[in-house]
C-alpha cells in the first residue's frame, strides 16, 4: 500500500516491477486526488502520469475511462515502456 496525501493506493500493475515510491511521491499532486486509478509510464528517461477514473464513475470522460486505459498506451506510450497503475483505496467512512 502506497500513502500519498490523504489517499492510500493499490499497485494492480507493475511491469519489469519500475514502481518507485519516491519518484512517485515527487511528482504526485492534488490533481490526481480525485482520480479512481494513476498510471505511470517511463518514456525517455521521464515519469508521467495520468489520471483514470472507473467507468461507472461520475467524473468519467472518455478520455479518462479505465476501460481506455490499453488506447492510451497504444496512442500515447513509448512502445514496450514499463508502466505501472495504482487503484485508490476507497475510505469506507468518507
Amino acid at each position: 500500500m502506497i500513502e500519498v496525501g490523504d489517499n492510500k493506493y493499490e499497485i494492480v500493475e507493475n511491469v519489469n516491477n519500475c514502481f518507485n515510491e519516491e519518484i512517485f511521491k515527487e511528482l504526485y499532486t492534488d490533481y490526481f486526488g480525485p482520480f479512481d486509478y494513476i498510471f505511470g509510464d517511463f518514456s525517455y528517461g521521464k515519469v508521467r502520469l495520468k489520471g483514470f477514473n472507473d467507468s461507472n464513475s461520475r467524473r468519467v470522460k472518455s478520455i479518462n475511462d479505465i476501460k481506455r486505459i490499453d488506447d492510451y498506451k497504444k496512442n500515447f506510450c513509448s512502445v514496450g515502456a514499463d508502466t505501472y497503475l495504482l487503484k485508490k483505496i476507497k475510505d469506507e467512512k468518507k
